[in-house]
């Protein structure tokens, strides 16, 4: 039997065994890559507006007619079933495409087979001038695709500086280095590889690079851990600290820091990435400043940051469950739950649940309910929160955001590149949509009533994302719960003053826990 493959990572390409076929219509190979990547049906009236929006109903799907005919002569043999109101695929034609061969490595955590396989992004150099939905499906895809193989480089940077394969590293750090060259992280990987490796000269001529190219694209100068590495005095280990468990089918980063009768796990938001949170010298203090009540422990939720990333959004109830697998390989007994923004139903899902492990609840900005309904009138209502997820998927990898979730970092240039990078590496568009879709329906208020731990609620009064009267209904609903208003427009936890948030958190837990 002919087996047909697709390459659709690089310019779409078709074989029947070793044989190339030679599709001259652009959208011939588009509709073969598009039926293959959705592994079923796909109705007629979908395909026929995705590649002529143009035209009428009636004259698109003729024109689909006609091209799955010249499709199935050009290879030889039929490959489609089809009716009426359908086609996909035939079961009875063996199929293979690169990007689900890619995935499927990924999965399985055969991280150097996916690297091998994805020798360029998706569909790379090809496009449908007149087609701008199947040109927006194609973005969204190669996005998802591309943050899976950085998440596969850094995943293979540790492995093989941990095995002590430092040659192997640096040319996967290198590869992470070039997909995004103005990420300090991915630079100092491909540094640190290099030195590693016992190759000084050219971790040099790379430090320069990354110098130059800082300055000249963003106006600033490497930070002090960048500048540090090229230290002759500095004792390089190659050991990661990050490290992963296995919870419900996925593997879960997570890290932990200090020591003490007390353990903090902290949730930081809708992304976040367990290496990259130490990057920003705000966070890296706030999160420095909790180790002194007791071991932080930080993790990124499945499909965010190091976590495996998966085809579907992070639940509130999985999210709990994940929490529940980090704690228990962190050998956790008693823990305070911080849980900011969109990460807060989760943390309260879990204090519910397990509240005998649950030493305290800290919420941070957030909020119950997803979007606005008669009887709460605290959230944006539904269009308007699509309507912002569209502007954030839109801008992904900018700084997109940060004026109103930081406005008080939104003019530091470094501040910016952090977070640009940042959510390069915690997600992709794709990704992150499926995520805040996930979220807008989200809510727990049914639950607040039965939180039995000590509860301290934390909101800003300008806070521009989520409303201080969100947080004043968190904690009218929780029997017992503190309620601190802070001054100050930031929804970060960790930008503006964090003195206040600190000293709360410190009576909090010494008074009501410790």
């Amino acid at each position: 039997m002919t087996v047909f493959s697709l390459h659709a990572l690089g310019f779409p390409e078709v074989y029947a065994g070793d044989r190339p076929i030679k599709l001259n219509l652009r959208k011939a190979l588009a509709l073969l890559i598009y039926l293959a990547e959705a592994r079923g049906a796909v109705a007629r009236e979908v395909l026929a507006a995705l590649l002529w929006p143009e035209t009428s109903a009636e004259t698109a799907r003729a024109r689909l007619r006609r091209l799955l005919h010249r499709i199935e002569l050009a290879l030889g043999r039929e490959v489609f079933e089809a009716d009426r109101a359908s086609v996909r695929w035939s079961a009875a034609v063996e199929m293979t495409i690169d990007t689900h061969l890619f995935e499927g490595a990924c999965d399985r955590g055969a991280f150097e087979e996916a690297c091998a396989i994805y020798r360029d992004d998706f569909l790379a150099g090809f496009a449908l001038d007149d087609c701008p939905a199947f040109d927006d499906w194609a973005f969204f895809r190669r996005e998802a695709l591309r943050g899976r193989l950085m998440h596969a480089l850094e995943r293979l940077v540790q492995d093989k500086n941990a095995a002590g394969d430092h040659f192997a590293a640096t040319a996967y750090a290198a590869r992470l280095a070039e997909l995004d060259p103005l990420s300090e992280v991915y630079g100092r990987y491909l540094i640190r590889s290099l030195l590693l490796s016992g190759d000084r000269s050219a971790a040099e001529r790379h430090h320069a690079a990354l110098t130059q190219r800082l300055r000249e694209e963003l106006g600033i100068a490497p930070e002090a851990e960048t500048e540090a590495l090229m230290s002759p005095a500095t004792e390089l280990h190659a050991v990661p600290t990050t490290r992963y468990v296995k919870g419900a089918g996925v593997h879960l980063a997570y890290q932990t820091y200090g020591s003490g009768p007390l353990d903090i796990l902290v949730m930081p938001g809708f992304v976040s990435h367990v290496e990259r949170a130490w990057e920003s010298p705000a966070s890296r203090t706030f999160l420095a400043s909790l180790m002194k009540l007791g071991r932080l422990i930080i993790f990124d939720r499945r499909g965010i940051g190091l976590s495996d990333r998966v085809g579907s959004a992070p639940g509130i109830d999985v999210t709990a469950e994940d929490i529940g697998a980090v704690l228990r390989a962190a050998d956790s007994r008693r823990v305070v739950l911080f849980g900011a923004s969109e990460c807060g139903p989760a943390c309260i899902k879990f204090a519910v649940d397990e509240p005998r492990r649950v030493a305290g609840l800290i919420l941070f900005g957030a909020l119950a309910k997803g979007c606005w309904s008669e009887d709460y009138p605290h959230a944006l209502r539904a269009s308007q929160y699509d309507a912002w997820s569209r502007q954030l998927v839109a801008q992904w990898g900018g700084p997109v955001g940060i004026e109103t979730f930081a406005p008080s970092l939104a003019g530091d240039p470094r501040a910016r590149a952090w977070w640009a990078g940042l959510l390069r590496a915690a997600s992709s568009p794709g990704g992150i949509s499926a995520v805040l879709e996930a979220f807008r329906d989200a809510d727990v208020r049914h639950l607040l009533a039965q939180i039995a731990v000590p509860t301290l609620v934390l909101h800003r009064r300008g806070d521009q994302a989520v409303r201080i009267a969100a947080g004043r209904d968190i904690a009218s609903r929780i029997s017992g719960a503190e309620f601190v208003e802070l001054d100050g427009k930031d929804h970060w936890f960790f930008a503006g003053d964090q003195q206040p948030v600190l000293e709360a958190i410190a009576r909090f837990i010494k008074g009501s826990i410790l």
